[in-house]
């Protein structure tokens, strides 16, 4: 028996050896892009279904979004339990369960972004939704409380691990502004003394920077150029880079809708052809599904007048796709919590076994996740 296991392990050996690991991952949020959005987009940007390249990735699973009191999440606690590996309660930014929104700060749960940080790589959020709004936030920041604009943008300002997040750009100049100075803050003077680029306009971005933040007054930018930026900036980090990349893709404009989706499908394919000969996971999901439907239309009819939006959040299932070191264990039906996994694991990541602790209730030895390493 000891020679057969003996045997066993060294012909599994080379196959270990041989996984790669990332160097790099890129995750692309469609927020609020469900599987029907995803169908309606196709339709609408290229005349048919499973044209967009996302649809095409090849490594596709469905994760199951639910919060952890609610069948349908918001985005704060679905990008929580995305980048943390825990569910948390809807209005809740990385912290844990714990919390009671508004009112209670639950345990701080530390976040992909995080985990890059303290080893030493380098790390960015860029979205079209403002920049201490839910998703990038939850990437940077934690907070029981969502709406606490000024708390959670000051946040960058003092990181729990490494130096922070390096680069930010997107929306939400004004509101930042104003809430952060309401706390004290002046970010004019308090991100160049940490060594931040404090800048309105991509183009204003010199050649040797590395660490910058680009706050826009509204979402009328090019995500595709900032994406671009944002990758060359933090590729000059020899240990490799975390980064988000975020959508908002629901609304009731349904033109905007199905062309922020078709744009962003673009962005998608065009960085993982950039970065195909770097040990890059490139990752697609979304935080929640959102109540857009086609019901009606005839092939060939624009579709435009035929989606039907009932303007909410939904519980579906929604796709993740991906490609490179790790893609391949996207796959099946998994919940949200499983994709913070998949990225720990395809830059070969331990994480901290769970703290076992008695429950005052049972007496018992309940098991509570730990917050890392």
């Amino acid at each position: 028996m000891r020679i057969l296991t003996c045997f066993l392990l060294a012909l599994a050996a080379p196959a270990f050896a041989a996984e790669r690991r990332a160097k790099n991952v890129i995750l692309f949020l469609g927020d609020g892009t469900g599987p029907s959005t995803v169908n309606a987009a196709s339709i609408h940007g290229y005349g048919q279904p499973r044209k967009l390249f996302l649809q095409n990735m090849p490594h596709i699973g469905l994760s199951e979004t639910s919060s952890a009191s609610s069948w349908v999440c918001d985005s704060a606690a679905g990008m929580t339990a995305v980048v943390t590996g825990q569910k948390t309660h809807n209005g809740v930014i990385s912290q844990s369960a714990t919390a009671v929104r508004g009112v209670k700060d639950g345990e701080p749960l530390k976040t992909i972004l995080e985990y890059a940080e303290e080893r030493g790589l380098a790390s960015g959020v860029v979205s079209n939704s403002p920049m201490a709004d839910a998703t990038p936030a939850a990437c940077y920041a934690h907070s029981n409380e969502r709406r606490k604009t000024g708390e959670i943008f000051a946040q960058v300002l003092k990181p729990r691990f490494g130096d922070g997040v390096d680069v930010i750009i997107g929306p939400g100049r004004a509101a930042i502004l104003e809430a952060t100075s309401k706390l004290g803050v002046s970010l004019e003077t308090a991100l160049p003394e940490k060594n931040y680029l404090w800048l309105d306009s991509l183009e204003a971005i010199p050649a040797e920077a590395r660490r910058a933040v680009i706050l826009f007054p509204d979402a009328r930018f090019s995500l595709e150029a900032a994406t671009d930026r944002a990758i060359d900036l933090l590729s000059k980090n020899p240990k490799g880079f975390f980064l988000m990349v975020e959508s908002n893709n629901h609304s009731r404009n349904v033109l905007e809708t199905l062309e922020r989706t078709v744009v962003f499908d673009r962005i998608i394919r065009k960085t993982a052809q950039r970065l195909k000969s770097v040990d890059t996971l490139i990752l697609f999901t979304a935080d929640h599904s959102y109540d857009l439907r086609l019901p009606r239309g005839m092939k060939g009819e624009n579709i435009v007048e035929k989606v039907k939006v009932d303007g909410s959040h939904s519980a579906e299932e929604v796709l993740a796709a991906a490609q490179g070191p790790g893609a391949e264990r996207v796959r099946g039906i998994f919940p949200n919590t499983a994709l913070f996994h998949i990225m720990m694991a395809a830059y070969g990541w331990d994480e901290k076994p769970p703290v076992r602790r008695k429950s005052k209730a049972a007496g018992g030895g309940l098991p509570t996740t730990g917050r890392g390493k």
